[in-house]
């Protein structure tokens, strides 16, 4: 990490602890509330009301509940208890691997709005180039950046909510609410590894609140993690043909599929308010979070690696090694040897002649190949300040602002620059992202009395500024100079994900303002009905406006049905607009290294790249709440349907003569490309489903035992696309995530001791590329804990009873053992024991 951030986050650390702050406008959240007490903010901009009587479904997931788990990834976390939700490994996934996307009812990650305390949260660096289909090119904020201890509860909106929060909110909100206690506490002590003895993890953990002066609170809660990588890897045909052959240099496996190694995983939250003399309360809360991912990418077979190892086939299809002459100025490698490759083994005469004709091949070097290994340093800094309470005739203001940033600055080792023939280095620094959001709101909100005859009607109404910046820094010179081996066919740039050059360097930046008015009325005793619109322009490509209808109406005392209808926006990100990358992917069986341009760039221009524009969606719901005594019961319909939709083309070839062309126009970044991609406005979809909720309580065996059951059907169909969607991406969109999931959890709580068990539904769904089906499966998760009086205890569990490792890759000649999209993932059996200290 560089000098400039760790600076930065010092200093964002120091003014978090200088300044007071606040906490959201929620009652405490007890875990034995009652359904009826639990009070939630999002979904309205009126007062704060129970999730019973919330017009549009809401979940509450408390912070008891989100930390019976073996893991402390947030998105791993959200995924066993919110069935709509969905995340999977993502190995060898370019940025992906660092930060995961995860989905929330089946549309993308940058489709679901995330808060906390209610404020706007910044979105990634890292932009997912390689996200399973449905999250192939979005740029989602980086929750794994937010600890579960510091975690007062979390607030799921299912429901559209563009004109109340802007854009995307097209699939819902999930808002993070911190602790705010002002005294007592709890640390946390947790280990465990996966059942093949890999994937070590340790976390640290700790919450606590001190009072600040009279009346205050300062709550601070950190987090440190160590994860090992994980490998779930079979040896790779290719490889072991190789080694058949009886070259010796080949690892086993060559390739490794699994888990990422996260080290130097900090996180640390402060969430702070202060009462002012006038009756308001002034508010501070942010983060200061960094780790560091690595894992691994394709094997570089020393034979068929375009640009690398492979050189020419001769004129009756013999294989070649790529071969480099070294006399200065040569532009070709006539004058030197061919070495032919005859059954998996080059001519090992010919190659031992390179060196005396002053010739070079990378096989004198890594005769065995090599596996790149990627990752990046994350940064993640977050503060907002501001400051409530009410006017003096009755309306209520929050006035706030705030800055993020999400920075990762990129890393690889095992590879090459090829142009720089043996003179490469193995190590590069191709660059960085950095994504920075700052924002400036003003929110008012007053109940009127007696107007129109409305026994209850509340206005609110607000402005907000925001101004976002994409930044992408140069690597190091050897991550993408041009060597001097580029006249011979050997690629420029560090293999597998060449380092930006200063061309491609810049930061790129967007303003946007807008003004929302939003009203809640009771039209009738048992009627409530709430109307919200949004208008907001943007300083890059225009204006958008939403609205939004919902209604609850209360049959009786135990049955309410509600409805909603809404418009709602995804603006295109500044990365999407602006990003520069290459990856390397399978086609095929091939590795070919593909570049992703701008879509204003000259060559996504020359096949038909424009600038980009928002999605558009239109949302219905349609659901009722039941509640008896100690059982509640939601179930609601949703329909979402969404045009214009943001995506990667299908990778496009670029032809020799329109390389040549463009370098004649004075195109630079054509050298070298073979296969480009560009994001592009290139399908609509529809998206509906069923969500179901259920809980009940009772007192049993003299304790108390509450069961939960929550069931997701999602179901997405592709209704129009354009010529850059091909048939894999139409699977991948509609097919690779399971249609039916579910889960029912038991918990179980004594004096001195609790048992949670919870049964994990996840309905078929496919991989794709390789062709890898996956059949229904239920996942066990238990976890014992004992309390001791002086406020010690210790916990075991298992998540992953059975240990199931998902669908076996039949003969995957990639050499993964297990599919690497499962939604489950692909690890098998986690056991694990925490110890825990509470004051």
């Amino acid at each position: 990490m560089s000098n400039k951030f760790k600076f930065k986050s010092l200093v964002i650390a120091m003014g978090m602890t200088c300044v007071a702050m606040p906490t959201i406008a929620a009652e405490q959240v007890q875990e034995d509330a009652e359904i009826d007490e639990i009070i939630v903010v999002v979904g309205s901009r009126a007062a704060p009301r129970s999730i019973a009587d919330s017009p549009v479904p809401v979940d509450v997931i408390g912070a008891k509940e989100l930390m019976a788990n073996g893991t402390s990834d947030m998105n791993s976390l959200l995924r066993a208890v919110t069935p709509s939700y969905n995340v999977s490994p993502q190995a060898i996934s370019d940025g992906a691997t660092v930060v995961r996307p995860a989905n929330l009812r089946g549309l993308s990650p940058d489709s679901t709005l995330i808060l906390v305390n209610g404020k706007r949260r910044h979105r990634a660096s890292v932009i997912t180039f390689s996200g399973g289909g449905i999250s192939d090119g979005a740029q989602g904020p980086d929750v794994s950046t937010i600890p579960a201890i510091a975690l007062k509860q979390i607030e799921i909106l299912r429901d559209g909510a563009s004109a109340q929060y802007g854009s995307d909110a097209v699939a819902g909100v999930i808002n993070f609410v911190l602790k705010d206690n002002d005294s007592g506490g709890q640390f946390e002590l947790k280990a465990g590894q996966f059942s093949e003895g890999d994937g070590e993890q340790v976390t640290l953990s700790g919450n606590f609140g001190l009072g600040l002066s009279d009346n205050g609170f300062a709550n601070f809660s950190f987090e440190v993690n160590q994860q090992e990588a994980t490998s779930r890897s079979t040896q790779r045909s290719d490889a072991q043909a190789l080694i058949d052959a009886g070259n010796t240099s080949v690892a086993d496996p060559a390739q490794t599929w699994g888990s990422p190694k996260i080290s130097d995983d900090f996180k640390l939250f402060l969430n702070t308010g202060i009462e002012l003399a006038n009756g308001g309360e002034a508010y501070m809360f942010g983060n200061w979070s960094e780790k560091t991912v690595e894992g691994g990418f394709f094997f570089r077979n020393p034979q068929t690696k375009s640009g690398v190892f492979k050189g020419p086939a001769l004129d009756d299809g013999t294989p070649t090694l790529l071969v480099a002459d070294l006399t200065p100025g040569a532009t070709d490698n006539s004058a030197c040897p061919v070495v032919v490759i005859i059954n998996n083994v080059p001519d090992a005469d010919a190659l031992a002649s390179l060196a005396s004709a002053n010739c070079y091949a990378h096989n004198l070097r890594f005769p065995g190949g090599f596996t790149p290994y990627f990752g990046g340093e994350v940064v993640d800094l977050s503060l907002v300040m501001g400051t409530r309470g009410e006017f003096s005739d009755g309306t209520s203001y929050d006035f706030s602002g705030s800055v993020g940033e999400h920075s990762t600055e990129f890393h690889m080792s095992d590879s090459v620059n090829s142009s720089m023939g043996a003179n490469t280095p193995t190590e590069f620094t191709p660059g960085a992202y950095a994504q920075l959001e700052k924002s400036i709101n003003a929110d008012f909100s007053k109940e009127l009395d007696s107007v129109m005859g409305l026994d209850y009607l509340v206005v609110s109404y607000g402005l907000e500024f925001r101004h976002e910046t994409f930044t992408i820094t140069a690597g190091d010179e050897a991550s993408w100079q041009l060597g001097p081996l580029v006249t011979q066919g050997f690629s420029i740039g560090s293999n597998g994900f060449p380092g930006f050059k200063p061309a491609d360097a810049g930061a790129s930046s967007r303003t946007s303002k807008a003004v929302y008015f939003d009203t809640e009325a009771n039209i009738t005793e048992d009627f409530l009905a709430q109307v919200a619109f949004r208008y907001e322009d943007f300083s890059d490509f225009g204006s958008s406006f939403n609205w939004k209808l919902a209604g609850m109406y209360d049959i009786n005392e135990s049955f309410k049905i509600r409805t909603s209808v809404s418009t709602g926006f995804r603006a295109p990100t500044i990365g999407q607009n602006n990003v520069r990358a290459v990856q390397t992917q399978t086609e095929n069986g091939i590795l070919v290294d593909v570049a992703t341009l701008p879509p204003t760039h000259p060559v996504s221009v020359k096949y038909g790249g424009i600038a980009l524009t928002p999605e558009q969606s239109i949302s219905y719901s349609l659901g009722m709440v039941y509640q008896l005594d100690e059982f509640f019961l939601t179930v609601d319909y949703f329909n979402i349907e969404v045009t214009d939709r943001i995506t990667q083309t299908s990778s496009i070839k670029v032809s020799d003569e329109d390389r040549q062309e463009l370098i004649d126009a004075g195109v630079t970044d054509a050298i070298g490309l073979s296969k480009v991609k560009f994001f592009t406005n290139d399908f609509d979809t529809t998206t509906q489903g069923i969500d179901v909720v259920a809980n009940y309580s009772n007192e049993m065996f003299g304790g108390d035992i509450k069961y939960a059951l929550a069931y997701n059907w999602t179901e997405t169909t592709v209704d129009k696309y354009g010529k850059n969607v091909n048939q894999t991406k139409l699977n991948r969109l509609e097919k690779s995530l399971p249609e039916h999931k579910g889960s029912f959890t038991v918990n179980y709580q004594a004096d001195s001791w609790s048992l949670m068990a919870r049964a994990n539904y996840f309905g078929e769904w496919s991989q794709f590329d390789p062709d890898i089906p996956g059949d229904a499966a239920i996942l066990l998760d238990t976890e014992f804990a004992y309390y001791f009086d002086n406020g010690a205890g210790f916990a075991v569990g298992i998540n992953n009873l059975t240990d199931d490792n998902g669908p076996v890759a039949e003969g995957a000649p990639s050499g993964r053992s297990y599919s690497s999209t499962s939604p489950y993932g692909f690890n098998g059996r986690f056991v694990y024991g925490k110890v825990t200290y509470s004051f």
